[in-house]
């Protein structure tokens, strides 16, 4: 990992390596705590954090979901966010992950969390393509999970929840062990959801399309997406997708802050489109880079930049 001079944490900027916790921290043994990861570009301005509101909020509608009250406002989150930026803006010459996470501290054990302490802390690292640059620019190979994505009868899927990421490390795994570089998740009912940290598009016929958001993360990378595409004309219909109509998708793309927009080259050995980055999704890509990059003047409100 590319470490940074600071962390925030609890109000403070204290060094990266003080930045620990006690072994008896409640949520490394229940998993109750949530997170957001959020993005920073290196544009000719200088670095820009991209949708630093909405995630924000999300954050936040996250820790309403699981029951845990923030101490701090979204105003002061966002500050925070901005004042580590700035703190360690000497050790970033790229881009930058920024991963803020409110979690229940030392001092009460068993499952009633109520009592436990509320700690928050945000760190930020330069980080470049998670699924790769070839990944980005050429596509990766996919493996539908044996696991199914968490039902909504079973967790609260809205919330950008640690314990939620079991289910998809253990699909990661999986996909990995496999010789693939990602997983593809079904729902209970056997329609696809999504990836292990993405969301999910195809195109056939000219058509963008996306799963409903009712098995999904509300990913602002998505809505980024559907927006970018509506600009530029594309119809976009969201709907169910089975496995075997992606197999026969003119093309397949994951989202998210991380992977950005990534191709899918092949899923379960099949071939998608022509096994290349296919031409709708390299267009989103160029005005997607060039939005994040604030190359673009129409979506820059979508910025915040450190100055």
């Amino acid at each position: 990992m590319n470490e940074a001079q600071y962390i925030w944490k609890d109000g403070k900027l204290i060094p990266w390596a003080e930045a620990t916790t006690h072994v008896l921290t409640h949520t490394l043994h229940y998993g109750n705590a949530v997170f957001e990861g959020t993005r920073a570009y290196m544009t000719k301005r200088g670095l820009a954090i991209f949708r630093l509101k909405e995630h924000t909020k999300r954050l936040l509608d996250s820790a309403k979901i699981v029951c845990i009250k923030s101490p701090y406002t979204q105003e002061e989150l966002e500050k925070a966010q901005i004042e580590l930026l700035k703190a360690n803006r000497n050790d970033y010459k790229g881009n930058v992950y920024i991963r803020p996470l409110i979690y229940l501290g030392y001092g009460v054990m068993g499952l009633y969390h109520m009592n436990a302490p509320v700690n928050v802390a945000i760190a930020a690292w330069e980080w470049g393509a998670y699924l790769g640059e070839d990944g980005i620019n050429n596509g990766i190979k996919v493996k539908t999970s044996s696991f199914v994505r968490n039902p909504v009868k079973a967790f609260m899927g809205k919330a950008k929840a640690a314990a939620n990421y079991l289910n998809s490390q253990m699909a990661k795994h999986e996909a990995v062990s496999c010789g693939c570089d990602e997983a593809l998740l079904l729902d209970d009912n056997g329609f696809v959801a999504e990836g292990s940290g993405e969301c999910f598009f195809i195109v056939r016929n000219g058509k963008l399309i996306t799963p409903f958001y009712d098995n999904t993360l509300e990913s602002i990378t998505q809505a980024t997406t559907i927006e970018i595409a509506k600009d530029m004309g594309i119809p976009v219909e969201q709907r169910r997708i089975t496995r075997d109509e992606v197999y026969i998708a003119d093309e397949a793309f994951f989202t998210g802050t991380a992977a950005e927009i990534t191709p899918v080259r092949e899923l379960d050995t099949r071939i998608i489109g022509n096994g290349k980055a296919g031409e709708m999704t390299k267009k989103l890509q160029e005005v997607f880079f060039a939005l994040v990059n604030g190359e673009n003047p129409k979506y820059a409100h979508y910025l915040t930049y450190i100055d």
